[in-house]
């Protein structure tokens, strides 16, 4: 603890490291760096007391990535740890915060206080140090995890003392300012005003010490609220400095009227707290340097190597919104959680998440081993779910199917969502089998699967209800079982591919169909969505495509009409992995003039589906000029790079699609990239009149406001988004929602049109020299998928948020048998209620085995949560509490008796409020 002094000044020098994993260089080269670091940091460390301890950049990976290739120096490394000189945690690794999902973020903070509890304490420390802007839930997050301050480089810019604050909303007047969340949540807020080395190398003689000094204290006295200075001693990948306590103590004799304390911030956070007189400015909300000249804030990472988004969203879905909720509902079966696989599978997938990861602005090298970790972690999360499909599948009830034969093949259809929902499904099974283990030869097992008649199939629900529904027969297949008991079991059979709607599945639950063989059944529902020659028609919508491809969307509910969605749009880009920069006084090209392609591939009872093809000569590239501004290393603002006047053709194929109950309209792009330098969209124009839009960011839907402040110069105003865009009026609104299509843009053309980025190709790293990254160009085969939903003006209270976030998540079927079971064909294991509420996640906590359910308010206002356990559970829950983030029970929550005609629950429910934009978690004990 650092003592009073009387002294008029103290500096407080924390060393520290900041370790991107993987940068500018491949991960491998960077950990060898890594660990002549840390050898070198313990025997500094064992040679006395005057190196007083080092922070470790706040992740704990870093112990992994040390032992795993120094393991005999564990108990070493732990001893320091446990004495306090090697601060750790309280993060996994450093993530970004734009790009990453609130229960990401959420899994990291828990993974690394458990990790850092096997050497020590982890530190509460809200280290961003160089995070590209940071969320507004942030405060919340930090004080649920039990830390009262955020330390950060990026999101506010300070004025300085006695400077005139311009927006008490964004700036600070100090580099110490009160961070407060959308929930009013507050933190102690630190900016790196003069970033996180500001006390890197300190010379050790007296000179070059004076030198420093003089800059040095003048810098932090500039924009600190109080006497306590704070320098950070090391920077990235920065060695320790080894002879730091001989600087100090130069520091002292050339300053006595000055303490120089090797600090660690703990003790630089209690001086500041006692020394504090100083009002700080009150910033409230998102960090994104909303008032700076826009070129720093490093926004278009959100679109660089969008593959890479695209396949963290569905990492991050495979694992939070299908795999957990499904395990743990066969938990509650009686069924093992399996935590070490689950904590394996966020690993590797957290390991992609650090900001020069996911944001794209390395080396090829380095996002060449993302995709490998990103299909690790998916297919871990692949496994668990077909285990706890097949756990759960065995329970259901599907004897009603027994009618039917022999022949009855039963398909459960899982809703791992928290709301009712209903969607176009689609599943490959097995109409017929024959093990290799019955002693047939190859031929004959061809012989018969192809003899096999599959005429007659229909789908119908529990109730014997026909299903329309699409049969493609796929032929003779090849198959094998994996059971826990015997050696494998391959075998031939006949599959076929069936299409069809599922229809108010259970939130967090399940509803079963089987095809089966009636030979005499009604005819097939021939009922069409199409409608004259070129249009589409539901209860909801009606869609009309136009001769350029573009189409009009009339909400029957609202009246309302939207013009020219789906155009879409190509400039170039002359900027770098970090920063899109068009060249100077382009036109951007459009397909609104080029006319398409367009015919019918889907007209199904459940789904119409319309096909273009749009054939667009785009520029190659940019012009030779860009390679020698890149060699040159003129910053991008100011390259004066043109585009190529050879052009290629870029083939774009538009899949639109509307579901007989579908409450949006899908679309799916994919084309094959062969241009360099340039960027496309997808413009969709609301002609709403709104001055601010709202977006989906982590456990908040933030506003935004559409003109950007006067400070402003970047011509581009694109921001990040997470799972929707929606620009709203009163009394109408239009969402667009995406699967990692983090960048979007609402543009100030007289009509809002809601622009998204579907790709941006570059071909350098950009930052503090030429790193060339060819791979960034992004050649080859893309697909994008989006869905557009009109509401009502409400995206919350609509149901159009809650369409978008069921956008985000895959359905899972299973096949099964005709058995008996305990669960009925349509069943849940909970029921909740809660205006405006959105769920997040279904977990079992691996120390008490307590299911952890959680939500977070999506408005401004207190809502109420009921929630209760279904009666097919095995084992009442009979006790529930609040819990913070790190599931650490915070009150116990009193129930109530369900009302008796509410027969599929148990005799208790419990409620609690939900304050504003707060993030609610409940324990549930058996």
């Amino acid at each position: 603890m650092t003592k009073p002094t009387s002294k008029s000044k103290r500096a407080h020098i924390i060393s520290h490291t900041h370790w991107d994993r993987e940068w500018y260089l491949p991960y491998e080269k960077h950990h060898m760096r890594l660990v002549q670091l840390v050898d070198a940091l313990l025997d500094q460390l064992d040679q006395g007391p005057d190196f007083k301890s080092f922070y470790l950049d706040g992740q704990t990976i870093i112990i992994d990535d040390y032992l795993q290739v120094r393991p005999e120096q564990k108990e070493r490394l732990e001893k320091h740890i446990r004495d306090g000189r090697i601060v750790i945690g309280p993060w996994y690794i450093l993530q970004d915060a734009f790009l990453t999902s609130g229960e990401a973020n959420v899994r990291n903070m828990q993974v690394g206080h458990r990790d850092a509890k096997r050497y020590g304490t982890p530190s509460k420390i809200g280290y961003f140090p160089d995070t590209f802007g940071l969320v507004g839930q942030t405060p919340q997050l930090m004080l649920q995890s039990g830390i009262d301050n955020v330390f950060f480089g990026r999101g506010v810019k300070p004025t300085g003392f006695n400077n005139m604050v311009s927006d008490d909303g964004y700036e600070s007047s100090f580099s110490e300012l009160m961070w407060e969340g959308p929930d009013g949540s507050k933190v102690l807020g630190v900016l790196f005003a003069n970033w996180y080395s500001n006390g890197n190398e300190v010379p050790v003689d007296e000179a070059s010490a004076r030198k420093f000094w003089e800059t040095k204290l003048a810098d932090a006295e500039k924009y600190a609220s109080t006497n306590e200075l704070l320098y950070m001693n090391g920077c990235d990948h920065q060695p320790i400095q080894k002879d730091l306590p001989e600087a100090i103590r130069m520091a002292e004799q050339l300053y006595p009227d000055i303490e120089f304390v090797h600090s660690n911030f703990p003790d630089y956070l209690s001086a500041l707290k006692a020394s504090a007189v100083q009002e700080l400015s009150v910033v409230k909300g998102e960090l994104r340097s909303q008032r700076t000249d826009g070129w720093g804030t490093l926004v278009n990472t959100a679109s660089a190597r969008v593959y890479l988004k695209q396949m963290n969203q569905l990492g991050q879905a495979m694992l939070e919104k299908v795999a957990e909720p499904l395990a743990s509902y066969a938990h509650l079966l009686g069924h093992p959680y399996p935590h070490d696989q689950f904590t394996y599978a966020w690993k590797t997938l957290m390991q992609n998440h650090p900001h020069d990861s996911i944001c794209g602005c390395s080396v090829d090298e380095v996002h060449r081993e993302m995709v490998t970790r990103f299909d690790k972690s998916r297919h871990v999360a692949e496994a668990l779910i077909e285990d706890s499909t097949s756990q759960i599948a065995a329970a259901v009830d599907t004897s009603t199917f027994e009618r039917y034969g022999d022949e009855a093949r039963p398909v459960v259809v899982f809703n791992t969502s928290g709301w009712e929902r209903s969607g176009v499904v689609q599943i490959e099974l097995d109409a017929a089998r024959l093990y290799f283990r019955e002693g047939f030869s190859l031929e004959d097992m061809a012989a018969q699967m192809n003899a096999i008649d599959l005429s007659g199939r229909i789908l119908v629900d529990e109730k014997g209800n026909p299903v329309p529904c699409t049969v493609e027969d796929l032929g003779l297949q090849f198959g094998y079982d994996l059971p826990d008991d015997r050696f494998r079991q391959p075998y031939s059979c006949r599959r076929v591919r069936i299409t069809f709607e599922a229809e108010n599945v259970p939130a967090l639950g399940l509803k079963t169909y089987a095809l089966v063989r009636m030979d005499s059944h009604a005819a097939s529902d021939s009922n069409t969505l199409l409608r004259g020659e070129r249009g589409m028609e539901n209860e909801y919508f009606n869609v009309t495509i136009a001769d350029n491809g573009s189409f009009a969307l009339t909400d029957k509910r609202t009246g309302r009409t939207y013009k020219d969605l789906g155009v879409y749009e190509n400039v170039g880009d002359i900027g770098n992995e970090y920063m899109f920069k068009q060249p100077e006084n382009e036109v951007a090209l459009t397909t609104k003039d080029l006319r398409a392609e367009i015919r019918v591939i889907e007209d199904a009872p459940y789904r119409a589906s319309y096909e273009i093809v749009h054939h667009w000569e785009i520029p190659e590239s940019a012009d030779e000029t860009l390679d020698r501004e890149q060699r040159e290393l003129i910053y991008y603002p100011h390259r004066k790079a043109q585009r190529s006047k050879q052009m290629v053709t870029l083939k774009i194929r538009t899949i639109v699609s509307l579901s007989r109950s579908g409450k949006g309209i899908k679309l799916e792009t994919t084309f094959n990239n062969q241009a360099k330098d340039h960027r496309v969209r997808a413009l969709f124009p609301t002609d709403l009149t709104a001055a601010v839009h709202h977006v989906d960011s982590m456990f908040e839907i933030a506003t935004r406001d559409n003109t950007p402040a006067p400070e402003w110069q970047n011509p581009s105003n694109t921001q990040h988004q997470q799972s929707f865009v929606d620009v709203s009026e009163d009394q109408a609104g239009l969402v667009v929602a995406n699967l990692g299509l983090n960048e979007y843009e609402v543009l100030e053309d007289g009509r809002n049109t809601i622009a998204v980025t579907l790709l941006r190709a570059v071909g350098e790293l950009g930052d503090w020299g030429l790193f060339p990254t060819p791979e960034a160009q992004c050649l080859g085969e893309h697909s994008f998928q989006l869905e557009i939903i009109p509401h009502d003006g409400n995206g919350a209270t609509s149901g159009a948020y809650i369409e978008a976030y069921q956008f985000q998540i895959p359905w899972t079927l299973a096949q099964t048998n005709v058995h008996p079971g305990f669960l009925t064909p349509s069943n849940s294991p909970f029921e909740w209620q809660g205006d405006g509420l959105a769920f997040s996640s279904l977990k079992v906590n691996e120390d008490s085995g307590d299911l952890m359910l959680r939500w977070y308010n999506m408005g401004s206002n207190t809502t109420g949560l009921k929630f209760a356990a279904s009666e097919s559970i095995p084992q009442a829950l009979e006790d529930a509490y609040q819990s913070n983030i790190l599931e650490e029970e915070t009150g116990k929550l009193n129930a109530s008796m369900i009302n008796e005609s509410s027969t599929a629950l148990t005799s208790k429910e419990w409620a609690l409020q939900a304050g504003p934009c707060e993030i609610v978690t409940v324990g549930l004990r058996r």
